[in-house]
């Protein structure tokens, strides 16, 4: 059952968290994998369809760019919708989860 809630709240804040690390800057996606992976202990394998999705909703904008060690890596960065999404999302995020620690303390 423990395993089943960490489950459930990091794939319901894995956008949000995706956005706040764009929110600081363009990033490519193994970047971002790895960030959240240290973070919040999300796969990389989950983020790549994540961020296609994004694209696809008009939330991030890519560009390629050529690597002396490999393939061109594609970086992603918000767009203004993005943005706009993020800070939304971060105000919901904090309203909710207020919410929630108001309903964990210890009764007095």
């Amino acid at each position: 059952m423990a395993d089943s809630i960490q489950i459930q709240l990091r794939k319901g804040a894995l956008d949000l968290c995706v956005l706040a690390v764009l929110s600081r800057g363009e990033s490519y996606g193994y970047e971002i994998a790895s960030t959240l992976a240290e973070a919040v202990g999300m796969g990389e394998g989950t983020i790549y369809p994540l961020m296609r999705r994004m694209q696809n909703d008009g939330l991030v904008a890519t560009r390629l760019v050529e690597s002396q060690s490999g393939p061109p890596r594609k970086y992603y960065r918000l767009t203004p919708a993005g943005h706009a999404i993020f800070e939304a999302h971060r105000n919901d995020w904090r309203s909710f989860s207020s919410a929630v620690e108001a309903l964990l303390k210890d009764p007095s």
